[in-house]
């Protein structure tokens, strides 16, 4: 499938300088076009969802994604300079979705946002309502207030429960292991392959696997960048300013706001919120989709919980998955998203087991793979080495 990706240029405004915005449409055209928004902030569009768009095209749907002003073909002013903090807002940005939609003649679209992309989505359809003919959440972040959830839901699992798996939490921090990357890693690994994967970490001493899981989700003070596919030194700015990513610590164990702490020094305090999405959702008169893995612990599913409750015309799908069915169960995302496009949102629930025995494609989805042979070769090592 080849893309051609589109550039709009973007004027200056509010101290941001003016900058090209690319974006892409694959697929076949379709009445409702299907605006897709990814994880974040930081990932990009064009380079990583490839995959993405072809699996959606081979299943009828109009795709559209753009490329976060900040990220890959859309970081640079006119001049070659990365864009400045003061264009890094999420006003900004959902202005840009406008001018995506706009460019390419597209009155309403399906909205569907993953992560840091479904704050964008139901920002967006607060703010522009009109242009939303529906809208699917995976993996819901609405709050920065909601840190008091996932505090809740990661000590009932890894410290609070008399079980194997708290047990080995706390051994690991009585040995001295640095509290945050404890957290970090037994959260990437649960959330990516679930128990199956976190209990191997905690019978042994930190190896291979751990390693590896470590350059996946930790933040040790570097700016993480991959160009092209994940950038967040500069679009990190409205992670802390506007989503309170330096989150206060409250001094317990396994403490999410502990996650971003290395990186707060580099970039502007919190300033608040642009909107009340908790609020917000309520008035949203368009069918939504909530999607929520049961093992999410950076969004749980309470949050999703809340949303299907609030909205008018919500349908709760839960699926057997953890962090973002956009990177790690895509199938599942685009099969609902095809439901929802066609009207059917309605049979989704009942599809829950459906969505769950579909193929697992994408690199997110194929590390617990390439994880669990790493946890069996450490612990053959330490037998090796250990002496008995």
């Amino acid at each position: 499938m080849r893309e051609i990706p589109r550039v709009i240029r973007r004027p200056a405004a509010h101290g941001a300088p003016a900058f090209d915005l690319a974006s892409v449409r694959s697929g076949p055209r379709g009445a409702t076009p299907v605006v897709v928004i990814p994880g974040g902030p930081g990932l990009a569009s064009l380079l990583p969802y490839r995959g993405l768009r072809r699996w959606a095209a081979d299943g009828g749907l109009d795709i559209v994604m753009m490329e976060h002003r900040g990220i890959g073909r859309s970081r640079t002013d006119l001049t070659g300079r990365p864009l400045p903090p003061s264009a890094m807002r999420i006003d900004a940005v959902l202005d840009d979705l406008v001018a995506v939609l706009d460019a390419e003649g597209v009155t309403r679209a399906v909205i569907v946002g993953s992560s840091y992309g479904s704050y964008l989505a139901m920002a967006f359809g607060a703010r522009h309502p009109d242009r939303v003919a529906a809208m699917l959440l995976d993996s819901a972040l609405q709050s920065t207030r909601d840190i008091g959830l996932e505090r809740a839901r990661l000590r009932e699992l890894f410290w609070d429960a008399d079980d194997e798996l708290a047990a080995g939490v706390r051994r690991l921090m009585a040995a001295g292991v640095t509290p945050r990357v404890v957290l970090d890693i037994v959260r990437a690994a649960y959330e990516l392959g679930g128990t199956e994967l976190v209990l191997p970490l905690l019978r042994h001493r930190p190896g291979l696997a751990w390693k590896a899981l470590g350059a996946y989700a930790t933040r040790d003070g570097g700016l993480p960048r991959i160009p092209g596919v994940y950038e967040f030194d500069l679009v990190g700015t409205i992670a802390f300013r506007e989503l309170g990513y330096a989150g206060t610590p409250d001094g317990h164990p396994l403490d999410p706001a502990l996650t971003y702490l290395p990186l707060a020094p580099r970039f502007p305090a919190f300033v608040g919120e642009p909107l009340d999405l908790v609020e917000a959702v309520r008035a949203f008169a368009f069918p939504l989709v909530v999607l929520a893995g049961d093992r999410d612990l950076r969004t749980p599913p309470a949050i999703a919980e809340r949303i299907a409750a609030s909205a008018p015309d919500a349908a709760l799908v839960r699926i057997r998955n953890g962090h973002s069915a956009l990177d790690t169960h895509p199938l599942a995302l685009l099969n609902a998203t095809r439901r929802l496009v066609r009207g059917q949102q309605a049979r989704l629930p009942g599809e829950e087991a459906a969505l769950d025995r579909l193929p697992r494609r994408g690199l997110s989805a194929s590390l617990p793979g390439l994880l669990l042979p790493l946890a069996r070769l450490d612990a053959l090592l330490r037998r090796r080495v250990l002496p008995r």
